[in-house]
């Protein structure tokens, strides 16, 4: 879409068709204002599925279709969490997940689980844990030594996946009156009180997805971000699976061996300067993924970057062949940016480019898109006594009313978050240009000792401020560009971190 409006924006366009509305937008009121700043180039949009014949009336009518159709989805949603809530609540496993916790597998109709062979490795687990005194990177290779393969697949084990099985309650067993204290008395009614039980967390996560723009070769593209947190100990939803037959004490104990352990996501490991949108095949255009291999359990990790479309759709889909040592190619990188960062003009030229990037990057004209969402609330707030009228006067029934304000209400939040990100962008925006200054003192009157000391996050931060961006050539060639777009360097990717850069000149 934001292909399309570019070329909207460039003129010649009459018309942009789709087969379906909700292909323009799933929101009514972001399919508004498209229509709206198509209209400024004489662009109209068309649907196949289009009912109206662009009279008043018939706006009217795609309008409440559009609402009924997005009331619907909403309720469809709406429906399969208070279904899946009521199945936890009625003791059985909400079977989303492909697999099944570790140790265990679905029954038949996948709303309960059934203790399998691996239950063996868990006991085995919690014993050398436990009993054995063993650390977690101890055990994750004795499992590999031994070719135990992971929950996941593969051969190697992640000693945060060993943690996850020893915090688990589902392998810990209840008594009866201790599960009793947790489930309704329909579900306690259906337990054995001779037997122990596990308890698996319904609810216990709340999981938000979003979409974060990135700026490519091929234009704007999106990538999926999630980010979890846990919720109140109140909304959990416990249910009860099948005892693991790992001994009470043992769980006990083997938490206690860990408990002082610093979690393994803290533990200081490689950080990767280049990620996040800094290197690219310049070849295919696509990102660089990150690749730590070892020859064998017990070796010490080698970190790399690798082209993830020859990766995975093989060598004829991109002519860039092997892999990047990640320290060689990480060092000559920081090695060309530093001597930017140690000239405090060259560094405040460059920040300006930044700011003016900034400032093209916001698409339109703000004054005018703010405009545009005012008319929004205003014609909310009419609308909404419209339809409040003509209720009073029995010309509509009150779940027809209910199903427009829905939509009107819908409408309204839309606009006050379009607001509040249009205000959001010109507050960074002039942020940016207060801070710049001081960006300027705190970094440039960095001696260069001190400099060329910055950690990998430090120096990352830098990379993204000026908006590296860093080319592995199929001929061996990297060649690094930015903010800084009339300084380059280029050099030939056997070089070792210690090797001589040739670079361009200003």
């Amino acid at each position: 879409m934001d292909r399309v409006r570019d070329l909207v924006a460039a003129g010649g366009v009459s018309v942009v068709l789709a087969q379906d509305r909700d292909r323009f937008a799933r929101e009514p009121a972001y399919h508004y204002l498209l229509r709206r700043e198509f209209e400024e180039y004489g662009t109209k949009l068309k649907a196949l599925n289009d009912r109206g014949d662009g009279s008043p009336e018939g706006e009217l009518t795609d309008g409440i279709l559009d609402q009924l159709a997005k009331f619907e989805r909403a309720k469809t949603a709406e429906r399969t969490r208070r279904g899946r809530l009521s199945k936890a609540k009625q003791g059985k496993i909400v079977g989303t997940s492909p697999r099944a916790t570790y140790g265990f597998r679905y029954n038949a109709t996948r709303d309960g689980y059934r203790v399998e062979e691996s239950m063996c490795v868990v006991r085995l687990i919690f014993r050398m844990i436990g009993e054995e005194c063993m650390t977690l990177r101890t055990v994750a290779r004795t499992l590999e030594r031994d070719g135990v393969p992971p929950p996941n697949g593969g051969i190697w084990w992640n000693t945060q996946t060993i943690r996850d099985i020893i915090l688990d309650d589902c392998y810990k067993p209840h008594t009866f009156e201790e599960i009793e204290q947790l489930v309704n008395l329909e579900v306690a009614t259906r337990l054995d009180t001779d037997k122990s039980y596990g308890v698996s967390w319904y609810n216990r996560r709340r999981v938000m997805k979003r979409q974060v723009p990135e700026d490519g070769p091929e234009g704007r593209s999106y990538r999926k971000v999630q980010k979890t947190s846990e919720k109140p100990r109140s909304e959990w939803i416990a249910v009860p699976v099948p005892g693991s037959g790992v001994p009470r004490s043992l769980v006990d104990l083997a938490r206690d061996r860990i408990k002082d352990n610093i979690s393994p996501k803290k533990v200081s490991s490689k950080f990767w300067e280049l990620s996040g949108g800094i290197i690219y095949c310049g070849s295919c255009g696509r990102r660089l993924d990150n690749q730590r291999t070892r020859k064998s359990v017990g070796d010490d990790y080698h970190h790399y970057y690798r082209c993830r479309t020859r990766h995975r759709y093989g060598p004829e889909s991109c002519s860039l062949r092997g892999m990047r040592r990640a320290d060689e190619i990480e060092t000559q990188v920081w090695e060309a940016f530093s001597g930017l960062m140690k000239d405090p003009e060259q560094l405040r030229s460059d920040l300006q480019k930044v700011i003016e990037q900034e400032r093209r990057d916001i698409r339109g004209e703000p004054l005018r898109e703010t405009k545009v969402w005012l008319d929004k609330l205003a014609e909310v707030d009419r609308k909404r006594s419209g339809f409040q009228d003509i209720a009073a006067e029995g010309l509509i029934s009150l779940d027809e009313l209910r199903i427009k304000l829905v939509g009107l209400e819908e409408t309204r939040k839309i606009a006050q978050r379009e607001l509040e990100l249009l205000a959001s962008r010109q507050e960074r925006l002039k942020a940016l240009e207060q801070d710049k200054e001081a960006i300027l003192e705190s970094y440039a009157r960095m001696a260069p000792e001190a400099l060329d000391s910055l950690a990998p996050e430090e120096r990352h931060q830098f990379y993204r401020m000026l908006r590296l961006r860093v080319e592995v050539e199929p001929d061996g060639a990297t060649q690094i560009s930015g903010a800084f777009n009339e300084v380059q360097a280029m050099w030939p990717s056997e070089t070792t971190s210690g090797g001589d850069l040739a670079r361009g000149g200003r």
